[in-house]
C-alpha cells in the first residue's frame, strides 16, 4: 500500500492518476476544502482519505503502507510566514522520516529549486553536508525546504537508521493539469493562457538586471509527466536512493514559454512587459536549471518532454478541455 501526503494537490493527485491506473492500492492525506481540489481525484479516487490531522494516529496503528509520497506542506514561495512553513515542511516531514526509518519503511519526498537561492552557488544535488550548508534561499518555503534537506544530510552522514530507500527529488517548474487551485503559484503557462483566453496581450515582467534582455530569465521548465515518470522510475526501484534534482536540464527564457503558448492557441506572438513588483524584487533569479547528471548516472534515460510539446499537450489535452481534469 501507497501513502501519498498532499495526494489532492497539483503533482500528488497527477500521480494518484497514474497509481491508480496501474491499480495501486492508495491512501491520500489532504484537506478537500476548495472545489478544484475535490476535482482533482474525482476520476481516480483512492482506497482511503485521510485529512492531514488524522495522520499520526492512523500510523501509529503501523498500517500496511509500504512506501510513503512525502509531497505535502505546498504554499506560495513568498509566504512570509517562516513558522509555519517549517512546522509543515521540517517538523512533519521529520516526523515521517522517522516513522519510515523506525518501521523500515520507503520514503520518497520533494524538495525544491527554491533551495539553491539565486543560484550563484550553483545547482549541483550532492546529498553531503558540504554539498547544502552553503546554499543561500532567498524565501521562507526555500529555506524551510533546505532545512529538511539538511536534516536528511546530517541522518546520513551520522550513520543513524534510514528509511529502507529515501529519495529526495528537488523539483524545477512544474507545470501541467490540475494545478488550478494554486492560485498566485500557478504556473506561467496557465497564467499566460488565461490572459490570452479574455483577449490580453501575454505579459512577462521587465528585466531588473542592465545586462539581461527583457523576457530573457531562464528557467528549467518541466511537465508534471515527466516529473510523476520519476516518481514512478524510483518506485520501481526500492534499492535505489540520494537526493536528485527533478528538471530537464535545459533552461528556457520565459519568452520562448509565452510564444509556446501562443502558438499552440494560434495567437498573435505578442508579448507585454510589466515592472516586476515591490515584494519580488531581489527575490527574482535570472537563471534557474538543473544539473541532472545524478539522475542520468543513477540510470534514468528517459528523454524529457520539450517545452513546446508540453506546452501543446497542457493546452490541447487539458485547459482546451471543456473538463481541463486529469
Amino acid at each position: 500500500m501507497i501513502l501519498i501526503t498532499g495526494g489532492a494537490g497539483f503533482i500528488g493527485s497527477n500521480l494518484q492518476a497514474a497509481l491508480f491506473a496501474r491499480g495501486c492500492e492508495t491512501i491520500v492525506v489532504d484537506r478537500l476544502r476548495n472545489e478544484e481540489k475535490r476535482y482533482n481525484l474525482a476520476k481516480h479516487p483512492p482506497a482511503l482519505m485521510l485529512t492531514p490531522e488524522a495522520l499520526e494516529d492512523f500510523l501509529g496503528t503501523a498500517p500496511p503502507v509500504d512506501l510513503i509520497f512525502h509531497l505535502a506542506g505546498g504554499a506560495p514561495t513568498l509566504d512570509p510566514d517562516a513558522d509555519a512553513l517549517l512546522a509543515a515542511h521540517l517538523e512533519q516531514s521529520k516526523w515521517l522520516w522517522q516513522w519510515c526509518a523506525r518501521h523500515d519503511r520507503r520514503f520518497i519526498y520533494v524538495s525544491t529549486a527554491a533551495t539553491y537561492g539565486d543560484g550563484r552557488a550553483g545547482f549541483s544535488d550532492g546529498i553531503a553536508v558540504a554539498d547544502l550548508e552553503h546554499l543561500r534561499p532567498l524565501s521562507p518555503y526555500g529555506q524551510a525546504k533546505h532545512a529538511f534537506d539538511l536534516y536528511v544530510a546530517g541522518q546520513v552522514a551520522a550513520g543513524t537508521r534510514l528509511p529502507r530507500q529515501w529519495v529526495g527529488l528537488k523539483l524545477f517548474n512544474v507545470y501541467g493539469p490540475n494545478e488550478y487551485h494554486k492560485a498566485q503559484s500557478t504556473s506561467l503557462v496557465k497564467v499566460i493562457y488565461d490572459q490570452i483566453q479574455v483577449g490580453q496581450v501575454p505579459r512577462l515582467y521587465r528585466s531588473n538586471h542592465p545586462e539581461i534582455a527583457d523576457g530573457t530569465y531562464q528557467r528549467d521548465f518541466i511537465f508534471v509527466d515527466d516529473v510523476v515518470a520519476v516518481m514512478l522510475w524510483f518506485l520501481q526501484r526500492p534499492s535505489l536512493s540520494g537526493l536528485f534534482n527533478l528538471g530537464t536540464g535545459a533552461a528556457r527564457s520565459y519568452q520562448s514559454l509565452a510564444l509556446a503558448v501562443c502558438r499552440a492557441l494560434g495567437a498573435e506572438p505578442r508579448i507585454d512587459f510589466v515592472d516586476i513588483p515591490k515584494e519580488l524584487r531581489g527575490k527574482y533569479v535570472a537563471f534557474s536549471q538543473a544539473e541532472i547528471r545524478r539522475l542520468r548516472s543513477a540510470g534514468y534515460t528517459a528523454p524529457f518532454v520539450s517545452l513546446e510539446d508540453g506546452v501543446a499537450q497542457y493546452i490541447n489535452t487539458f485547459l482546451g478541455q471543456a473538463d481541463p481534469y486529469r
